[in-house]
Parts: C-alpha cells; structure tokens; sequence
C-alpha cells in the first residue's frame, strides 16, 4: 500500500489562513497520472505540487503542479514557492539554491532568512479589444485589456473597481483564456490585483505567483521601474514583492505551515 508525506502550506503569507494554499505531495517515483489527478482532486486545493528528487544533495527536483480539476498546469508560483518552503524547511536541504524542472523549464528558487524568491519567466502581453463578452464576465469595463496568449489581463482606473467586481462565473468561463486578471495602481503597494481562474476548477486564486509574470512586467514599464510591490486583494490576501531582470521576473514571499501527514492509497 503505498503512502506519501505531504504538507499543506500558505504562500505569499507570514502567518495561516492567508496568503494562496498549497498542497505538497513528496514522492519516491512518479505514479500513474490518474492518481496524481486524483490526489488533487481529494487535497481540493487551488493547487497540488508533485515532487520527486532528482539530486537532493544537490537541490535538484522534478516538480508538477495539478489544479482540483485534474488538469495539469505548467506554471505555479504559489505551489513552487511552498514546495521550496517544504524542502529547505522539513527536509533540511543544505543547497543553497533549489532548481526545479518543470513543464515551463527549469526554475530556480533562492531565499534569504524566510523570504523565498523564484526566478520565473516575464510574459509580455498585447492589448487586445475589449467586448461585451469582458464588461459580462466582470461587470465592469476595464479602461485597458491584454492578453498574452493565455490569460487576460483587465487594467481599472481604480483600485475600488477591482475589490468590487463580483465576476459573472458561467460568462467567465466562456472567455478565451485559461484565466482573468484585474488590476489597478494601489495606495501603499504599486499595484493591487486580483485572478480568476475557473476552467481550472479555482474560482478565485487567493496569491497567484505566476499571474505576476504578466502583471510585472507591465508596471515596470508603466511606472518606469523595476521594483515593485503587489497586494493580491482576495478575500484571504497575499503579498509579493517582484523585480524585473530581463526576461525574467523574480517573485518574493513567505510561507506559513498549516499541516502535515500522510496520504494512505
């Protein structure tokens, strides 16, 4: 009967019951797909990673990230950035860098004291024309939208327009993209956001690491630097600091343990 050790963790947040939960699953060896499926269907969180070492000693992992739908997604930084927090934290890694292959590559993880930061691919996006079928989804009309080719990206005026839509779930869900974000200048942080994400079975997305690989990259270039602060307005909330490099987009934040145990299949 096999068993696997799993944490539960909450990205982007110094403290539980904020920030985005993750469910991490440490493997010995891949099992079939249908049961990681399973497994993230059971955990019920916005997403489950999968971890098998590839050189521990090292910091060398394999890592997949499935949503409670089952579908597989090729990038998530909340998950990443708690599996980075399980492996240094409850497996006493000694590297002092992690890289993990994944479906978008291999990503490097760094951290300093319990700040942990991921180096992830900058998206640009394109503005794209906004329809009937966006002001339906959200209720609102963005005075910007973009796209990247995945996900779009509404920009508001104002930050009360983003902690006040209450989206259309059936419109959203018709919209070509795997996701929707909103965004708008913030007070005390330079942008706030927030992400919806219902055809991967997560309504809403508590802290979205890789939503940022879009979001960064155009309020560098909006407000003419590349340090930024983010505020995830979610019901439970997240905080990210981010810098863009190049291509690249490096994403900060802390994690808090919430459990952990054993998974009996």
């Amino acid at each position: 009967m096999p068993t696997y050790r799993f944490y539960q963790v909450d990205a982007f947040a110094d403290r539980v019951f904020w920030g985005n939960p993750a469910a991490v699953v440490l493997l010995d060896v891949w099992p079939g797909d249908e049961v990681l499926r399973h497994i993230a269907a059971e955990t019920h969180l916005p997403l489950t990673a999968f971890v098998v070492a590839v050189n521990a000693g090292a910091g060398k992992f394999h890592t997949r990230w499935f949503a409670p739908s089952g579908a597989e997604v090729e990038l998530s930084g909340h998950a990443l950035l708690a599996t980075s927090h399980v492996i240094w934290t409850h497996q006493q890694c000694a590297a002092a860098r992690l890289m993990f292959l994944t479906r978008t590559g291999e990503l490097a993880v760094d951290r300093a004291g319990g700040v942990y930061t991921m180096d992830l691919p900058a998206r640009s996006c394109t503005p794209v024309p906004r329809t009937d079928e966006t002001f339906a989804a959200l209720g609102r009309q963005p005075s910007e939208l973009y796209s990247d080719g995945r996900i779009l990206m509404g920009v508001f005026d104002g930050k009360r327009d983003v902690h006040e839509i209450t989206p259309n779930w059936s419109a959203l869900e018709k919209l070509d993209a795997s996701g929707v974000a909103i965004t708008a200048p913030g007070a005390k942080h330079d942008f706030i956001c927030r992400f919806f994400a219902p055809r991967l079975g997560v309504p809403e997305d508590a802290a979205s690491g890789s939503v940022h690989c879009v979001l960064a990259p155009y309020w560098a270039m909006r407000l003419g630097r590349t340090r930024l602060s983010s505020h995830q307005v979610s019901k439970r909330g997240g905080e990210l600091a981010c810098q863009l490099k190049g291509d690249r987009v490096l994403v900060s934040g802390r994690c808090a343990d919430f459990m952990h145990g054993t998974i009996t299949l």
